[in-house]
């Protein structure tokens, strides 16, 4: 796809691909406001052409569609990864379920190269496949008041309320229903997917489909809190449609209203999606070690605690001790190389915990591995980079590879021993 040449189609839609130059495009200012508010892309007002905003995609992928009030036609920016839809789709399911199904790639999404159509996709064949055998039951705490007893009688509650009154008695019993937390969750899913820009028509009909299977289910409202749910061997059936449903629903969609304007759609933030696959990738392959990984840890760079910093892996040894540190960086080497800040953050990783080495993990490079001897320091930091244009089986024979050398470290206090 040639960047240089995007613009508004004659559907109100600006195709831009991540991390592709910027591009001039016809826009109004209240959209192109609306865009650098929501901070989806890059966008300023092209210097020399009234009329027309200047965008670049960042690390963001997906759509969203910018309504004008009194405007016409919302526009829609659709955002293209670099990577093959598949392959982001293998990312988000090996971060999400490393045992389960998608751990060899396979991960439905039909013939759709953009994200928000493969979403939708996938979300609503897991969510058919989840209810073949019907809808699941379970039971769930009610609280009412009623004119039978039922259950047992809130006695505080029943004079508080009832003042002395035979009927009607304030009861709280379990209901084995279909209105659970797993249904709901679903149902939530596919009503945001119907309401979001991008999914295609035939897709769409299937949505319609199965929120009608769901129909008796409650509605989670738009800002309510979202049910809690535990994996159980009851419920083994909906566990990868409810991974991807709370994808859908848990913070990755962009819902705002910047000055009156309403900006609604999903995207996927690829550096976030790099980061939970290498490290789950990472916490998998020391799994059954005797190591433990802690994922986003917090530690303190000074004595007096006042310089916070999280690593994005660290791996502790069998006596507590942190024997690796590694970082995930969404990065390609440059002409250049790779920023110098991120040795230095490193640095600071493997001096704060006292080990010898750092592996710093970036999403491509001109080489497999490099390292670099700190003077006067004793410490290595390393850098490997990962091809995700690879198939999943290689992708993950490379993250391997990375906790072999993390492992194979002589790990050993730098300085003095922690206190």
């Amino acid at each position: 796809m040639n960047a240089g040449t995007e613009s508004v189609s004659a559907d109100e839609s600006v195709h831009l691909v991540e991390h592709a130059p910027a591009v001039s495009v016809p826009l109004s200012d209240a959209v192109g406001r609306a865009l650098a508010a929501a901070r989806i892309v890059d966008a300023a007002p092209d210097p020399y052409t009234p009329g027309r905003w200047s965008l670049r995609a960042g690390s963001k992928v997906g759509a969203v569609a910018v309504a004008v009030p009194g405007g016409g036609e919302p526009v829609t920016v659709r955002i293209t990864p670099k990577v093959p839809v598949a392959r982001l789709f293998f990312l988000l399911g090996h971060s999400l379920d490393p045992k389960g199904a998608w751990r060899d790639g396979q991960v439905s999404v039909a013939e759709h190269r953009e994200v928000l159509p493969a979403l939708a996709h996938a979300v609503e064949r897991q969510v058919d496949r989840a209810l073949r055998q019907g809808l699941l039951q379970g039971y769930r705490a009610t609280e009412e008041a009623a004119l039978v007893v039922r259950g047992r009688i809130r006695e505080a509650e029943q004079i508080r309320r009832r003042f002395g009154m035979t009927l009607p008695v304030e009861v709280a019993y379990d209901e084995f229903t279909t209105d659970i937390a797993e249904n709901r969750i679903l149902r939530a899913a596919v009503e945001r997917l119907l309401r979001l820009p991008g999914v295609p028509r035939e897709v769409r009909r299937r949505l319609l489909h199965q929120r009608a299977r769901l129909a008796d289910v409650t509605t989670i409202v738009r800002g309510q809190s979202l049910p809690g749910w535990q994996p159980t061997r009851l419920n083994s059936r909906y566990h990868q449609a409810l991974h991807l449903a709370r994808t859908v629903l848990d913070g990755a969609s962009a819902e705002h209203t910047p000055g009156g304007l309403h900006v609604d759609g999903f995207l996927f933030d690829m550096n976030k999606l790099f980061e939970d696959f290498v490290t789950v990738a990472l916490r998998e392959a020391f799994r059954g070690t005797g190591h433990t990984a802690r994922l986003q840890d917090p530690h303190h760079l000074d004595s007096a605690a006042a310089i916070r910093m999280k690593p994005d892996f660290v791996l502790y040894g069998v006596d507590g001790v942190p024997c690796a540190v590694a970082d995930a960086k969404y990065k390609a080497e440059k002409r250049d190389g790779y920023p110098d800040a991120d040795l230095y953050q490193m640095l600071a990783y493997c001096t704060a915990l006292g080990l010898r080495e750092g592996h710093l993990v970036y999403a491509k490079g001109n080489a497999s591995h490099a390292a670099h001897q700190v003077r006067h320091a004793g410490i290595v930091l390393h850098q490997h980079a990962l091809d995700l244009d690879q198939e999943p089986a290689a992708l993950l024979t490379d993250i391997e590879a990375v906790a072999r050398r993390m492992a194979d470290t002589d790990i050993r206090t730098v300085n003095t021993p922690r206190v």
